[in-house]
């Protein structure tokens, strides 16, 4: 992997941005009085990129596919 690793990766870069785009839409009024579904919303959207760089710092490739598995 490159310098920057994970970051170097875009589906990590694409994963990034569906969790910025999804907390804007959760945040809209429409949406913000449903908290329970925009949080879960919001944590899955994130759960995407961090499984992605978390996959990336493991040692095995084992461990890496696994998290990248959990990530799709």
């Amino acid at each position: 992997m490159g310098r920057n690793g994970y970051k170097d990766l875009m589906v990590w870069q694409k994963a990034r941005d569906l969790a910025v785009c999804v907390y804007r839409v959760t945040n809209q009024a429409g949406l913000k009085k449903d908290y329970s579904l925009c949080d879960q919303i919001s944590r899955a959207a994130v759960n995407i990129a961090s499984n992605i760089a978390q996959g990336d710092e493991r040692d095995t490739d084992k461990e890496t596919i696994r998290f990248f598995f959990i990530a799709k």
